[in-house]
């Protein structure tokens, strides 16, 4: 009993650790996450309050971090940025609605086992999207950092492109703000990944604008208390225009979340069950929804701290989220924080996303794959901010593609002392079922001395009723030609409908 009791106070000491480590981080990222998305920045901080409490409840993966993460915020910008201007009341309660939306597609996912539709973000795709989205993400955080203001309200690359034409525009003191927290997040990593580069980043931001050194624009109000508990700020009548966005949203931010439990369970050698895991991250996305928070989702770095500080169980995310709640009294102190300091924090924080080099690789691993990954790449940057447009597209062309390859049979010939010999490849269904056929027509014409045929079924992945009645009338013709046939390979999940070829004309389909 005992020994029990020290075990379990142990591993509550790891997850408290852990938990209140994460805390230290998140604090930060959540204003700059928060600035991002277009809220204001105590929106970020309260959607990584009580959601992670939530999330850890229902929570799978014991290292998932749930909260403000950056892909969402980028998300929700492009989501509501047509629909009012960021910061005002209006876009607050549509963050609130769009975090609602969320929350209900995931724990309707969750509740009716839907965990496989996470799958359907195929990898090209997000392997186009993430990079782009880390793009937009860092440009649309330049003029932040280097204290610029670019004129209109275009697109991140351009608002990027026009403050790095204009360094007259720049703000000395931001670019060298910006300067610092980069070089002292760098840093704490090289010394170790535990070392918490972004709050002590924070800190000293805010210590140099207190002491009168910096004459930027800072973070300026944030209200102090605990998060209100209400749904009157959620404009009800304006669902509707939410609910494509929302649905996206679910789907792709969850994939980043999925990625990061997965790669850990795998690690562990522990399962992870994906079900759990969307009514987790619903129910977060719903509590978001009630204290005036943002969408949110799990986050890669702060599960990489969690994980590598200890954490133990779910409850480090819970702890995480109680450490935020008990500072909230106390948030004001954050007011003095450089906004240049938040766009150096969110820079730093995507690039970990901006890998092309599996985008190069995969022109030649598959061209079809690449042109999704690619088509998807440049959509994300020219639609911006209609993301979802972007998102649409990637999913529209992996349709197209697989339903493209579903239409290809590859046949291998070979013709040897009499025996034809035809092995297709792929699959034989109602689409590829009259190739086989014309193919078999002009392979009897050119080898009119053929003795023998041969149909290996070995390469073959599926066979519908078209298709075994297209394999029936391929023996037919060559018996009536006077050949022998075998056939061989059948594939075992096909043996009842292809049992048919090799029987008399008698068949019940005929």
């Amino acid at each position: 009993m005992g020994g029990t009791r020290r075990a379990t106070a142990r591993t509550l000491m790891y997850d408290a650790v852990a938990g209140v480590s994460v805390a230290m981080v998140g604090i930060p990222q959540s204003l700059a996450y928060a600035e991002l998305a277009g809220m204001p920045p105590v929106a970020g901080l309260y959607a990584g309050a009580l959601p992670p409490v939530l999330a850890a409840l229902f929570a799978s993966s014991p290292y998932l971090q749930t909260g403000p993460v950056a892909i969402t915020a980028l998300l929700t910008a492009g989501a509501l940025g047509s629909l009012a201007t960021p910061g005002s009341p209006e876009y607050v309660g549509l963050g609130l609605a769009l975090a609602l939306v969320v929350g209900v597609v995931r724990v309707g996912l969750g509740l009716l086992r839907g965990g496989w539709l996470a799958y359907l973000m195929s990898q090209p795709m997000l392997l186009g999207f993430v990079p782009a989205a880390a793009v937009l993400i860092a440009a649309s955080q330049l003029p932040k950092a280097l204290g610029a203001a670019p004129p209109g309200a275009g697109n991140e690359i351009v608002a990027a492109g026009w403050t790095l034409l204009h360094p007259g525009q720049w703000s000395l003191p931001a670019l060298a703000v910006a300067a610092a927290t980069a070089l002292v997040i760098v840093g704490a990593r090289r010394i170790h990944p535990l070392v918490p580069g972004v709050l002590l980043a924070a800190v000293a931001g805010i210590g140099l604008t207190m002491l009168g050194g910096y004459p930027g624009a800072v973070v300026d109000h944030i209200p102090a208390g605990l998060p209100p508990f209400t749904l009157d700020g959620i404009p009800w009548h304006r669902l509707p225009e939410l609910l494509l966005p929302g649905a996206i949203i679910a789907l792709v931010g969850f994939s980043e979340a999925a990625s990061i439990a997965r790669r850990f369970a795998a690690e562990d050698g522990t399962h992870w069950d994906s079900n759990r895991e969307f009514l987790s991250q619903g129910v977060a996305n719903l509590a978001a929804a009630a204290v005036g928070g943002m969408p949110c989702g799990g986050s890669f770095s702060r599960s990489s701290v969690n994980r590598m500080s200890g954490a133990r169980t779910r409850s480090s995310g819970a702890i995480t989220g109680a450490t935020v709640l008990a500072f909230l009294p106390f948030a004001a102190v954050l007011e003095p924080l450089p906004l240049a300091v938040l766009g150096a924090i969110v820079i730093l924080a995507v690039t970990g996303l901006l890998r092309f080099r599996p985008l190069v690789r995969l022109w030649r691993i598959s061209p079809p794959q690449a042109a999704i990954a690619w088509a998807t790449f440049l959509a994300t940057l020219v639609l911006a901010p209609r993301l979802d447009l972007a998102v649409l597209l990637g999913i529209g062309l992996s349709i197209l593609v697989f339903l493209w390859r579903l239409l290809q049979l590859d046949v291998d010939i070979a013709v040897r002392q009499g025996v034809v010999t035809i092995a297709p490849r792929g699959v034989l269904w109602f689409g590829t079922a009259q190739r086989l056929d014309d193919l078999l027509l002009d392979v009897l014409a050119k080898h009119p001395d053929a003795a023998r045929l041969v149909l290996d079924l070995t390469r073959l992945g599926r066979i519908d009723t078209t298709g075994a009645l297209a394999l029936r009338s391929a023996v037919d013709r060559a018996r009536d030609a006077d050949l022998d046939v075998d056939v061989r390979g059948i594939p075992p999940q096909s043996r009842r409908l292809t049992d048919l070829i090799l029987t008399p004309r008698t068949s019940p389909l005929e």
